[in-house]
């Protein structure tokens, strides 16, 4: 009955009670547990084979999960110890941090009062926390229901990571270099897991600038809907670090792709479910199917150039972007310090306002990284620093959205969209 499972006493790794049971690729087995003792380890083990999920269990607590999330891909179920952490909130903000945002996280302690149930549950948004001593019983019976269902895919949607949207005001004011970089850095200094997303079906050249070709499906995907399933991420993201997959496609010019509202939204309803942040290159104007994308934007970024042309454009688009809720728009003035551009005071005075960032004109650096197909955030510190408001900006909402933070990282807050 259940599940084949090697349990070793001690595996040579240290790991504890492995399931022999080969997961998708990119991700572990279906659940990971962290526990500090030898009686709730045998406790879990006992309620999982009765519910005959594959299942690994390894010695340590939320502090010790977070670690090894860092290196490894996220289990579809967490569960973490909290005992005697000093500070278990902080912990499971830090565990947040480097988990995708469709993991489902269970929680074991020692405290027994109500009000810290409460917290974890109603405000951080885990599944479900027991006290311990723990018996098979309440593992099987409390814990059971959430290993062996999911969530609909209209609630992974709606607690998902984060959609920033990046859109230039006209061709070459520089969005894709903004966006190729935002996300690398996001996943660097968050150690969340991004998505980089290129909607120009025809031309895009975030793949270019990686180095990396296309992978073939997008275009399906935003077309027919009805056709893309659980591995479409599998298929088709690109692997540009440990934590960044790219989505793109490379249509001839002839072509004319069609992408229909339904695409678009399928589409990143699966990369919320999978990435803490999904950070969009924006055709623009956009059409019917990608104004989605921007409505569902938590943030807008405008770039623009330091011209006269591109003060017009952004102020015309900064009223586009602000039509349909309530997220803010960000504007990036890029190239500052171009050689017959304009100031930076006269740029804040057509505008009305000051760019929340401005990117330095890098005249060596960035052509030589896209001719080489670099990362142009490896080739300069100055773009590193210029690009950190954004990055800060979007890692801030999510910290603060709730007392605890657990349910915005993790979850993506509903209070925000």
């Amino acid at each position: 009955m259940g599940t084949d499972i090697a349990v070793p006493r001690e595996a040579p790794d240290g790991r504890r009670g492995t399931a022999a049971v080969a997961a998708s690729p990119g991700r572990q087995a279906g659940f990971l547990a962290f526990v500090t003792d030898d009686d709730s380890e045998a406790a879990l083990r006992g309620g999982l084979v009765e519910i005959g999920s594959p299942f690994q269990i390894r010695r340590g607590d939320a502090a010790t999960a977070a670690r090894v999330l860092e290196r490894e891909p996220t289990p579809d179920v967490l569960l973490v110890d909290v005992t005697a952490l000093p500070d278990p909130i902080g912990a499971l903000e830090r565990l947040a941090g480097v988990c995708t945002p469709e993991v489902r996280v269970l929680a074991v302690g020692e405290q027994t009062d109500i009000s810290f149930y409460r917290q974890l549950t109603r405000e951080l948004g885990i599944l479900e926390y027991l006290h311990k001593p723990l018996t098979r019983d309440t593992v099987a019976r409390l814990f059971g229901t959430h290993l062996r269902g999911g969530r609909s895919e209209a609630e992974a949607a709606a607690r998902g990571g984060q959609i920033v949207a990046v859109c230039g005001v006209r061709g070459g004011c520089g969005a894709t270099t903004i966006a190729v970089n935002l996300a690398l850095q996001l996943a660097q200094t968050g150690r969340g897991h991004v998505a980089l997303l290129d909607l120009h079906l025809r031309g895009g050249t975030a793949g270019l600038l990686l180095g990396l070709r296309s992978g073939s499906g997008l275009r399906v995907a935003l077309e027919e809907p009805e056709r893309v399933d659980d591995l479409f991420l599998e298929r088709v993201g690109v692997p540009v670090e440990d934590r960044v997959r790219l989505i793109a496609a490379e249509e001839t010019m002839d072509a004319m792709p069609q992408p229909t509202v339904e695409g678009v939204q399928r589409l990143l309803a699966m990369l919320q479910r999978r990435f803490n942040q999904v950070v969009i290159d924006m055709p623009m104007p956009p059409g019917p199917a990608e104004r989605v994308a921007i409505d569902l934007a938590r943030h807008r970024v405008l770039v623009l150039g330091p011209d006269v042309a591109g003060i017009r454009d952004a102020i015309a688009v900064r009223k586009l972007l602000g039509i349909g809720g309530a997220s803010r728009v960000m504007t990036v003035l890029n190239r500052v310090g171009l050689p017959g551009g304009l100031k930076l005071k006269l740029v804040e005075e057509g505008l009305g306002a000051s760019p929340e960032a401005c990117i330095p004109d890098l005249p060596r650096h960035l052509p030589r990284a896209a001719n080489l197909g670099r990362p142009a955030l490896g080739e300069s510190a100055a773009l590193r620093r210029a690009l950190a408001p954004l990055t800060q900006e979007i890692s801030a909402v999510r910290s603060a959205a709730s007392i605890g933070g657990f349910l915005a990282r993790l979850l993506g807050s509903r209070s925000a969209q």
